[in-house]
């Protein structure tokens, strides 16, 4: 099984709406600066079906990046949500009877989640015409996948206004990978952090935001955002970075990193670190 990524922005993507920033007008310049909201594909060659963690807002162009390849010319055989903020579930719109119309395509997620989605529209009219069947996950409780692989939902703090939070372990037959999109504060997640990283072989974690300096420019307090910065987050994974290949993602449109060949993103990798891109594949 492999892992592809489809996108590695904050839930607007870059460039990011109504911003003029430099790497937002990078970005509609030069569409090798674009970045597409933070999703995941999973694909299990041996038995041809393929799952989808997150369908953004850019979810068409997404799907081309996996149907691109005639192998994999089908609909995702099932969708695994992270939470309720804008960049990881309204992609499911694209479900309906306007567009794809799926029939029971497998949506798993939070309980708090799946009402969400059972109790509002349009999300609603998707399960009242069988285009998606919930299916509830439980923290920490495996899910099982193809190929005698399994995908496990971690809760995580964050802004839970309508729905909980899961980052997802991915166990392969050979390698783990670890994945967490979204977090308040890495201090608030009371697990047994050494523990957790003694069988990861990749993690991607919230870059979000790379330091408080870029904040205080968007004249915005650290105390009101609910991500960890980058620069905290190296010190806080740094011990792990020679058991564990540590990649950032759901980068901020401000954030300095996603320049290339830029000073911050050479400081991150100067640091043992690394950048998420697009189009990556991890073999598990």
């Amino acid at each position: 099984m492999f892992v592809k990524v489809l996108g590695t922005a904050q839930d607007a993507g870059v460039p990011h709406p109504n911003c003029f920033c430099e790497n937002c007008e990078l970005a509609r310049q030069n569409k090798s600066y674009q970045r597409f909201a933070s999703s995941l594909s999973i694909h299990f060659p041996k038995e041809g079906k393929w799952y989808l963690i997150d369908p953004s807002p850019d979810f068409k162009e997404q799907l081309t990046m996996v149907q691109n390849q005639k192998k994999w010319r089908k609909v995702m055989d099932g969708i695994f949500l992270t939470h309720a903020h804008i960049g990881h579930y309204t992609g499911l719109a694209f479900l309906g009877k306007e567009a794809i119309s799926t029939n029971r395509m497998p949506v798993m997620a939070g309980g708090k989640m799946s009402r969400f989605l059972s109790s509002h529209y349009p999300w609603k009219q998707l399960i009242d015409f069988n285009n998606i069947q919930l299916e509830t996950l439980e923290d920490r409780k495996p899910y099982t996948l193809p190929e005698e692989t399994s995908i496990i939902p971690l809760a995580v703090p964050h802004r839970n206004e309508f729905s909980e939070t899961f980052g997802f372990i991915i166990r392969g037959n050979q390698k783990c990978l670890l994945y967490i999109p979204d977090i308040d504060r890495w201090d608030e997640w009371h697990v047994d952090l050494d523990e957790l990283m003694k069988n990861m072989d990749y993690c991607l974690i919230d870059g979000t935001f790379y330091s408080a300096k870029e904040l205080e420019q968007l004249g915005r307090s650290y105390n009101d955002i609910p991500h960890p910065l980058i620069t905290d987050s190296m010190e806080k994974f740094r011990a792990y970075k020679s058991t564990c290949n540590i990649y950032f993602t759901h980068f901020n449109h401000t954030n300095p990193v996603i320049r290339k060949n830029g000073r911050y993103k050479e400081l991150i990798e100067e640091n043992g670190f690394f950048i998420l891109e697009e189009g990556h594949e991890f073999s598990l």
